[in-house]
């Protein structure tokens, strides 16, 4: 866990300037959802994304 927030903090959150409250929460949303679960490669899965890594365990 302390690995994904220092990646959430040097990756999106030291980069943005929010709005406000809800345009964080969007954008936070955004990254984890999208480029962190979907395109960033990760090594402790095999460097895939985590969201093809749990397709994989599914479909197996």
């Amino acid at each position: 866990m302390e690995s994904f927030y220092k990646t959430l903090k040097s990756e999106e959150v030291n980069f943005q300037e929010y709005l406000d409250l809800d345009d964080a929460r969007q954008q936070i949303d955004h990254f984890i959802g999208e480029l962190y679960n979907r395109e960033r490669l990760h090594s402790s899965l095999g460097y895939v994304p985590p969201a093809e890594f749990a397709a994989r365990c599914h479909s197996a």
